[in-house]
């Protein structure tokens, strides 16, 4: 029905300002759902997605036809969201929309027509994507085509191409106009905004592109800066795969420097050392996670400390556990001790004549676990303290994956007495996995 016939340009222009609000609004309230979010970077979407993606445009746009059954001509948005759905979803999404909104009109309203347009908008929106090559191209669509008419014009006289966006422009503004048409035939039997006034006629097209562009260009900047997310965190972790790719070559470079030196006066002590490295190596490919409980990483610590006991012998390496069993399911860093204890040993217990003591703590206290790799070694002299934390490959490494893991939220300190050994000392955000269940990333490393 045409509830505008007769009103003035006035009203018209607040009518469509209140549309392009109500389109804006809904837009923004839509885009808070997260689901709604991943549905927005799946471009081949599965027929369960595509019901996922029409239900949250049809529903919040079928209470707009009620209201402006109601009397709020400004809520009815049923021609711009089936055509944005058409785009944006395909030509199936776009009809499961388009009778969505249809439905009240036809049943409340009575306008028998509102079904075929629906059908016509999304037939002919889906066909436009269809035809698009490149489906970012559909994200671009802009209702302010205006600003860059000029430039876009000039682009394509030098290089000739289709420009998507004239081609949406004039599919929004056909169907509009088309709406229009149909109406004035139809009488009573469509809804559709029309005035005796040529300019309000044009404005009343041009409302229905900014309609029809302002949603896309809402979810384009949610979309982008959920890709900036995702870059974020993949280059977080190539950085954490760098920092520990470190790691296995120091470990097995000094592993190979122990079989070297046995393997001439006690082959029989080479080749155990050689089935203990395989065993550690087979267990790290086996389990490429960034993260595991405790108890996976002192295991690994027991394999690295059998093989350093074969070179030095068990009278001159001793080793000393004080964990608590509740520490043990607490989750860490993988491949975060076995560097502390590898420094401890090489530049602690290796340099003393009478060997020393290895001590392993680890509690938890008030949300946090703390974590201590002490010797009884020669220590670390004074005037190489004020650089520790940035020397050797194994401190820096593992207080630069801390770093990159937690950000502020733990702590790293090494506290020296030259002669009588090195403590070092960690606290990190307490992470438990229940039993059964794989351990995962903290909140910080996956933002």
């Amino acid at each position: 029905m045409n509830e505008a016939a007769n009103s003035s340009p006035a009203i018209i222009f607040v009518t469509l300002l209140i549309k392009v609000g109500v389109m804006a609004l809904l837009a923004g309230f839509i885009a808070r759902f997260g689901l709604f979010r991943e549905l927005l970077m799946i471009e081949k979407r599965t027929p369960r997605q595509k019901l996922q993606f029409a239900a949250f445009l049809g529903i919040p746009f079928m209470l707009g036809v009620m209201a402006r059954l109601a009397g709020y001509r400004g809520a009815d948005l049923s021609l711009e969201v089936t055509v944005l759905a058409g785009l944006l979803g395909g030509t199936i999404v776009g009809l499961a929309v388009g009778m969505m909104v249809s439905l009240p009109a036809w049943l409340i309203g009575k306008e028998f027509v509102a079904f075929l347009m629906a059908v016509l908008y999304a037939c002919v929106a889906g066909s436009a994507r269809y035809v698009c090559p490149d489906k970012e191209e559909i994200w671009k669509f802009s209702p302010f085509i205006d600003l860059s008419l000029y430039r876009s014009i000039k682009q394509r006289f030098k290089h000739p191409a289709m420009d998507w966006q004239v081609l949406f422009s004039l599919v929004c503004a056909i169907l509009e106009i088309t709406q229009l048409l149909m109406g004035r035939i139809s009488r009573h039997h469509l809804f559709y905004l029309d005035t005796n006034h040529f300019w309000s006629n044009v404005l009343i097209v041009f409302a229905s592109l900014i309609a029809v562009g302002l949603p896309v260009r809402i979810w384009n900047n949610t979309r982008i800066q959920r890709k900036l997310e995702d870059q974020e965190h993949a280059l977080m972790q190539a950085r954490v795969d760098a920092l520990t790719s470190q790691i296995n070559p120091h470990f097995l470079f000094n592993t190979l420097n122990t079989v070297s030196s046995l393997v001439r006066f006690d082959p029989d002590m080479a080749r155990t050392v050689i089935l203990k490295l395989s065993n550690i190596l087979r267990r790290r490919l086996k389990a490429q996670v960034h993260f595991s409980p405790l108890k996976q990483e002192l295991e690994f610590v027991d394999d690295y400390l059998d093989i350093e006991v074969v070179r030095f012998g068990r009278e001159k390496l001793q080793i000393r556990k004080e964990i608590e069993p509740e520490a043990l399911d607490t989750v860490v860093p993988s491949m975060i001790l076995q560097p502390l204890v590898e420094n401890a040993i090489r530049h602690g217990i290796a340099p003393k004549i009478e060997g020393g003591t290895i001590t392993l703590r680890a509690h938890r206290r008030n949300g946090r676990l703390r974590v201590e790799v002490a010797d009884d070694g020669v220590g670390i002299p004074p005037e190489k303290q004020t650089g520790i934390y940035e020397s050797g490959i194994g401190i820096s490494n593992v207080r630069e994956r801390l770093k990159v893991l937690y950000g502020q939220e733990f702590s790293f300190d090494i506290n020296s007495q030259p002669g009588k050994g090195t403590a070092i000392r960690l606290e990190l955000p307490e992470l438990v996995v229940p039993q059964g269940t794989a351990p995962t990333e903290p909140a910080h490393a996956s933002s």
